[in-house]
């Protein structure tokens, strides 16, 4: 009677795969398909003929293959689309430039015998818009009523002059709009309009609009292209 000997080849070829993916995570030599098929074939041809493995094991490792390999997939599909998206960005960024947008801010360049316009953004109605004018060290140099406003973009403008109509110097203003209503006053966001005089892009994909006068704004802040 011929023996039959047992081998003690792989018996779970998945098992070999999880080991050196959670250890060696970062490198890049992590089994493939070809490798991993080559385990299954091995494990087949040496498996003992007596106790063959199981179909269901069999097709539970193939599953779990598939599942891995599809996850891997669709992880490079996100990572290309990320990087097409950063890369549309920058396009759309780069023909900004020379272009005016309008973006949030509290501050804004009053340019020499110049002006400052902006838009208050009104949550609700308000029974008297008032717009302040501070300088570099917080004093006040010009109140503006602008009355009964609707809810909505309401724009204005300060024509560089404080309360006694003397031009003030050229210099970065601190304009505070507050709506007045029968709850109280509250502080509302406003807008400034700059041109856009270069872009920068972080090594991140970050996309940053350099604007004459306020500085580095993201690209999603842009609430309008003029």
């Amino acid at each position: 009677m011929t023996e039959i000997n047992a081998t003690s080849g792989v018996t779970d070829p998945l098992a070999s795969y999880r080991l050196e993916n959670d250890q060696e995570a970062a490198k890049k030599d992590d089994l493939g398909k070809n490798e991993f098929l080559s385990l299954m074939i091995a494990q087949l041809e040496n498996q003992n003929p007596l106790e063959p493995q199981d179909n269901g094991a069999f097709i539970s490792q193939l599953a779990e293959f598939s599942a891995l390999e599809e996850m891997q997939q669709i992880n490079n599909s996100v990572t290309n689309f990320s990087t097409q998206f950063q890369s549309t960005q920058a396009l759309q960024a780069s023909a900004m430039v020379g272009r005016s947008v309008l973006v949030p801010g509290v501050e804004a360049p009053l340019p020499t015998e110049g002006k400052i316009e902006g838009v208050a953004e009104l949550p609700q109605g308000t029974t008297s818009l008032v717009i302040s004018v501070l300088n570099g060290s917080g004093e006040l140099v010009r109140r503006v009523d602008m009355g009964q406003q609707f809810a909505g973009s309401v724009p204005f403008e300060w024509d560089g002059l404080n309360e006694q109509g003397d031009p003030m110097p050229a210099d970065q203003y601190t304009i505070k709009a507050e709506s007045k209503t029968s709850a109280g006053t509250e502080q509302v966001d406003t807008l400034f309009s700059a041109q856009v005089t270069s872009v920068s892009i972080a090594q991140s994909g970050a996309v940053t609009l350099n604007l004459a006068g306020l500085g580095g704004v993201p690209l999603e802040s842009v609430r309008e292209i003029n």
